[in-house]
């Protein structure tokens, strides 16, 4: 079970809910609330479904968008958490 969660599952139920907690408050912050962005992606899903093939080109583009953000900051948190460890099990 540890190692599905990835921890302890009760250390990391209690991680997901802090960080849930914060990024509410940060998108309560923006104006945004859970029913708005289950409307948003409900019409997300009716665009697709409506729009056919031209929905899955409007798609890559914003998934190459967010990918430009999301994939090197991913390498970047795995590369210092495995470089970390290295550092670590060499001063032992």
């Amino acid at each position: 079970m540890d190692r599905f969660f990835g921890g302890r599952p009760l250390m990391v139920i209690l991680k997901l809910v802090v960080i849930s907690v914060v990024v509410g408050i940060v998108l309560a912050a923006l104006n945004l609330d859970a029913l708005r962005i289950f409307e948003s992606l409900g019409r997300l899903i009716a665009r697709i479904r409506d729009m056919g093939l031209d929905a899955v080109e409007w798609a890559m583009q914003y998934f190459l968008l967010g990918a430009v953000i999301v994939f090197p900051v991913w390498f970047v948190a795995r590369a210092l958490k495995v470089f970390s460890r290295k550092s670590k099990d060499t001063e032992a």
